[in-house]
């Protein structure tokens, strides 16, 4: 009768000795969560209200409405989400999201190559917005956002994309020996009376980095992005119409062979650090300033805008300085030294893994036209593990896409999740719970959107920036991050 009371204890002290083995994880602090309000998807909208003549229909100030040279420090307009350039009204939310994810990888792929070395001049898909309405271009097979902008005198309204990843200026440009389909008619530069070519001789020629030169001795350019899209044709200058501000001899590229993934739009408003980017051409004209805010991709009815001048620095933003890439011009660096999860710094996250070195590897960008944040690899699967535990009461969904962390909330109308904080070099960045738990389907999936990289680069995307007033202050070197930036 001894026998099984023997085995009765020892099977009752390896039972003891299991659970004083494993704990139950219990946190040292008290978590710091926020409220999230699931909201699925959007769906496509309307699009903008413009005028016959394609200008946007907007309320110009007295300063501006006489349609003269630009004078003023300051000018501002509506961007616009995604959905409303939508070439396929009858595309499922789903869809659209699916597309953005696609274009997202090729541009993240085409930002790290070029950072490393191994990319062409250029950066490809997703661009975005300026200085008129800006549209949100998720379904156009091109950047994420867009501006209404007129080219030419008498100026000629098109569908731009805008982005802080890319520095030339240019449009397609009629004769076209092979051009995409865009939403606007050609630009037909015979018919603007301020087009002029430039001259190979030129200082304005020689900013490109391979510039050209055609039997008329006039200036030729070639960008080729990362995802093989290109544009081709003659180097030009000409007057830009933010509304009714002119901008007068911006070098532009007018391309008579233009091929890739810019479906959609006329061409593109680069808006990077590099000799021929817009604020770089035309930044003395209103101090080297603008700021972009984008708005909840759940709130589409909402505008974004974008604001250059002075009064384009909010005065609730936190900065951060610019960093320099000695090997690269066009993106805006800046410094992460840390990450917080649910009140807490990450302990396996330090400024090491952010750091640009003097060889130009590595580091951190702000960046327009990519969506999801990526990390290099350590730090995000320390984040991601952080962000997990914290988050342990919600129920797991399968994984999506680039997305290993997802989540079921069907039929929640509200859930607490962890707090998540970019500490950038002076500047804490305390982000949204929408920035960074976002629909996937419309079963109720969110995921965690952020995703890590192999990359020695990360890039802060435009889903994490959204509701913010993003800064870009050349003057000061600086990029500022101000909170409900968007009202």
């Amino acid at each position: 009768m001894r026998t099984p009371t023997i085995a009765l204890s020892l099977l009752l002290l390896l039972f003891s000795t299991f659970l004083t083995s494993t704990p139950t994880p219990t946190p040292t602090h008290k978590l710091d969560c926020q409220t999230f309000i699931p909201n699925s998807l959007p769906k496509p909208t309307q699009s903008p209200s413009w005028t016959s003549d394609g200008e946007p229909q907007t309320i110009l100030s007295q300063e501006t409405a006489a349609g003269t040279e630009f004078q003023s420090n300051n000018f501002s307009l509506e961007l616009h989400h995604v959905d409303a350039l939508s070439l396929s009204p009858h595309a499922s939310p789903e869809s659209l999201f699916n597309l953005r994810l696609q274009r997202d990888a090729f541009r993240a792929k085409s930002i790290s190559d070029m950072a490393s070395g191994r990319g062409r001049q250029g950066v490809g898909l997703g661009r975005m917005n300026f200085s008129s309405s800006v549209i949100s271009g998720l379904s156009q097979g091109s950047g994420e956002y867009f501006t209404r902008l007129g080219i030419g005198t008498p100026p000629k309204y098109s569908y731009m994309v805008l982005d802080t990843g890319s520095d030339v200026v240019w449009i397609q440009c009629s004769p076209c020996k092979k051009c995409y389909t865009q939403a606007d008619p050609l630009f037909d530069p015979s018919h603007s009376s301020s087009f002029a070519g430039v001259a190979c001789a030129s200082p304005l020629c020689r900013r490109l980095d391979s510039p050209g030169c055609n039997n008329r001795q006039k200036c030729l350019y070639q960008v080729s992005y990362g995802d093989g899209s290109f544009t081709f044709g003659e180097f030009s200058t000409e007057t830009l119409t933010f509304r009714r501000v002119r901008v007068n001899n911006v070098g532009l590229g007018c391309g008579h062979d233009n091929e890739g993934l810019f479906i959609g739009a006329a061409g593109l408003l680069g808006l990077g650090r590099g000799k021929l980017s817009f604020p770089s051409q035309a930044g003395r004209r209103f101090g080297r300033k603008f700021s972009y805010c984008l708005v909840d991709r759940s709130s589409s009815s909402r505008p974004s805008s974008i604001v250059f001048g002075e009064s384009s620095v909010s005065r609730t933003s936190v900065f951060t300085p610019l960093l320099t890439n000695p090997k690269l011009d066009t993106f805006y660096y800046v410094g992460l030294n840390g990450i917080s999860v649910g009140g807490s710094r990450v302990p396996g996250i330090t400024e090491s893994h952010f750091k640009l070195d003097a060889a130009g590897n590595g580091g951190v960008i702000v960046d327009s036209g990519t969506s999801v944040t990526r990390l290099t690899r350590p730090a995000y699967i320390a984040m991601r593990d952080a962000f997990r535990a914290g988050a342990s009461n919600l129920r797991r969904a399968p994984d999506f896409s680039l997305f290993d962390t997802c989540f079921d909330l069907s039929g929640k109308t509200e859930v607490k999740v962890p707090t998540v904080v970019l500490h950038f070099n002076g500047a804490d960045v305390s982000l949204p719970a929408s920035n960074y738990l976002i629909p996937v389907d419309g079963n109720g999936r969110f995921c965690f959107a952020f995703a890590g990289t192999i990359s020695g680069l990360s890039i802060i995307g435009n889903i994490q920036q959204q509701g913010f007033r993003v800064s870009f202050d050349l003057a000061g070197s600086r990029v500022g991050f101000a909170p409900r930036g968007c009202a």
